[in-house]
């Protein structure tokens, strides 16, 4: 039987500008002592929807229906660090999605849509649309970290163009997740 691929599907962030803000604010997460394990700046990304792993003969059929997604180019304005599920009591810190919002649920709900056809189980919980920037692994320096986001809260991160919806493909490694594109639709 060959072997199972870890993928999901996402819209990634290829904008320089916002690259370079997002991890200026890792940074500054980072200075607070807090225990995080920061998503690597190549890694970043909207996650649109998790698949989990998958039968290498899927990805063509993944892709077919992504294809089937009606969608155009628009553009998103990222900005706000916020943590789930709280604040006060932070486990995974993201940053905000505003403008066009309904546009990204959208395409979410036809994805979910296609891909029950394919026999995935829906998801449990609503789309959020938000870019994760690092993980909480405990509770060190909490109070220091939650000063942070506080101040955080409102950062502008600029205009992201979103066009293309990628299948890809996660390999875990010791030093974290390696990304591949298996497939994409772009508009």
């Amino acid at each position: 039987m060959p072997e199972s691929i870890r993928s999901f599907i996402a819209f990634e962030l290829a904008n320089d500008e916002i690259q370079v803000r997002l991890m200026d604010v890792q940074r500054q997460l980072k200075e607070t002592g807090a225990n995080l394990k920061l998503v690597s700046p190549q890694n970043i990304h909207i996650t649109m929807r998790f698949l989990g792993n998958i039968q290498p003969q899927m990805v063509d059929r993944i892709h077919m229906e992504m294809e089937q997604i009606s969608f155009n180019s628009f553009h998103v304005e990222i900005c706000k660090v916020g943590a789930f599920p709280t604040i006060r009591n932070p486990r995974v810190i993201w940053v905000g999605i505003q403008t066009n919002v309904d546009k990204l649920v959208n395409i979410s709900q036809q994805l979910e849509s296609h891909l029950r056809k394919l026999g995935f189980s829906p998801e449990s919980k609503a789309f959020r649309p938000h870019i994760t920037l690092a993980r909480v692994r405990t509770g060190r320096n909490r109070v220091e970290l939650v000063g942070t986001l506080n101040e955080l809260a409102n950062h502008m991160f600029g205009v992201l163009e979103i066009n293309c919806l990628k299948l890809k493909k996660s390999v875990l490694t010791p030093k974290g997740p390696t990304y591949t594109t298996l497939n994409e639709v772009c508009r």
